[in-house]
């Protein structure tokens, strides 16, 4: 409704009716839930950090490129098989925020715009929200090289 716009006492009436009757989020629960779906996230994370170090002969440095690169193929297919979705819906931003976020918010715009072909459809609409994610990280880590380089 529009600021320039008087509210009737009966519209007041129903908002006041429907702000009471508005169920409250559990935030405390969404809070907690996010904190343990996140922590299990970095755990495996950390785990295939581990394994590849130890498998590989690399340092722990080296170990999360594939660590990370695991986590995303993690993330895609648990994505293309539905089971994404589900879990994020009990964890919340536990599972949006970290890589495996990134690679569910890729692959479900792929397969939401599948049938409109590979070109136009999977190609051309499954960088729509991560498309942001990967230009402000690619400038940040051009400066930051830049920086980096011009301090020494």
């Amino acid at each position: 409704m529009s600021t320039n716009q008087q509210v009737s006492p009966e519209q007041r009436r129903y908002q006041a009716l429907a702000k009471k009757h508005t169920p409250k989020p559990p935030v405390l629960r969404h809070a907690v839930a996010a904190f343990i779906a996140g922590g299990l996230v970095s755990v495996v994370g950390q785990f295939l950090t581990n394994l590849y170090a130890r498998l590989l002969h690399l340092t722990p440095d080296k170990a999360g490129n594939p660590a990370v690169a695991t986590m995303i193929l993690i993330g895609a297919l648990l994505t293309g098989f539905g089971v994404y979705d589900r879990l994020a819906r009990l964890a919340g931003a536990g599972l949006a925020v970290p890589v495996t976020g990134f690679a569910n918010s890729i692959v479900a715009e792929a397969l939401e715009f599948k049938r409109e072909g590979l070109i136009y459809g999977v190609g051309g609409r499954m960088f729509t929200l991560a498309g942001a994610v990967i230009v402000y990280g690619v400038v940040t880590a051009f400066f930051v090289g830049l920086f980096k380089a011009l301090v020494k």
